[in-house]
């Protein structure tokens, strides 16, 4: 069955340590119409309502920040992705914060309850810190931990209150059981910026991560190949782009945690168009463009446009099967 992408739109940023990202969706539209693109108005699209207006509020959450309204929006996110999927549709999920993983693994998990989803997290950060091993409780570095229903106590440095534990504990079963994904189908690419819980978790958890000079000295399509592979008991595959993957040195600053020394535009395109092309791709996400930090006008916005419209035809083929 042939099926149509559609347009998730979630600017929530709350889960970020810097505000911005919200406004992300709308640069990349900018980016569009100044290309002289029909992109966005080629798709049906869905907005999500956010709750960024809690970052007015006192949050008394230092190792969860805005737990309660970021599992609200990341209920409402599940949902979203879920009817898109029971449609029949492919949601191309435009996100501000990383947090919103939470939302869009559990809505795909929700449509599809018995098939094994498999994660492939593009990323300079591993974002499987839990609110027990968090150094700043901005939630966006959460989203797998939670996923993965790990706590990581074993690293623990933060003595949680009630309030957290019972919204941490809410988040892992949002629209389905703990344990959405296993840590042997997810696989990181690009991630180069940790703390030692999270790579003592990622090594205990035996996670593969595809660091950008690996794919460079192993070639991209040998790297791919292998995670295929890896992956091959999985029925569908959710990849998650966090444009801080790519060098902030070459591209810029727009984003909520720059890191150098990481891929190019078009290492990011081959990685995606690999993927996409084994058929499994049920749902693709990008996150954290953040036009506010920009140092080069709105560059980081136009980077991830041009890199969305060239894996666009290749989703739209192999959707048609």
């Amino acid at each position: 069955m042939e099926k149509m992408i559609e347009l998730i739109k979630n600017r929530s940023d709350i889960g970020a340590g810097t505000r911005g990202s919200d406004l992300g969706i709308d640069a990349i539209e900018i980016a569009a119409i100044n290309k002289g693109s029909q992109y966005f108005i080629n798709y049906p699209f869905v907005d999500v309502p956010t709750r960024n207006s809690s970052i007015y509020h006192n949050d008394n959450h230092p190792f969860g920040k805005h737990i309660q309204q970021i599992y609200e929006q990341c209920k409402q996110v599940a949902s979203t992705v879920e009817d898109s999927l029971s449609s029949g549709n492919f949601p191309l999920v435009f996100s501000g914060d990383h947090s919103s993983a939470m939302g869009t693994i559990s809505g795909i998990k929700s449509a599809f309850p018995d098939k094994k989803l498999g994660v492939i997290w593009v990323d300079a950060h591993a974002d499987i810190h839990s609110p027990y091993t968090t150094p700043s409780g901005n939630m966006h570095g959460m989203p797998l931990a939670a996923m993965l229903n790990e706590d990581n106590l074993s690293c623990k440095i933060n003595e949680i209150d009630q309030s957290t534990h019972e919204f941490w504990n809410k988040l892992k079963r949002i629209a389905g059981p703990v344990g959405k994904i296993q840590p042997d189908h997810l696989i990181y690419y690009g991630v180069r910026d940790t703390e030692e819980p999270e790579n003592l978790l990622i090594e205990r958890l035996g996670i593969k991560n595809y660091r950008m000079e690996d794919t460079r000295q192993r070639g991209i399509e040998t790297c791919v190949d292998e995670t295929l592979k890896m992956l091959k008991d999985c029925d569908m595959i959710y990849i998650s782009f966090d444009v801080d993957s790519m060098d902030s040195e070459l591209i810029s600053d727009g984003t909520g945690t720059p890191v150098p020394k990481g891929f190019l535009p078009r290492e990011i395109v081959l990685i995606l168009e690999g993927i996409i092309r084994s058929g499994k791709v049920a749902c693709f996400e990008i996150v954290e463009v953040n036009p506010l930090l920009d140092n080069k006008g709105n560059k980081m916005a136009e980077v991830a446009f041009d890199i969305l419209e060239r894996i666009t035809p290749l989703i739209e083929l192999k959707s048609r099967h």
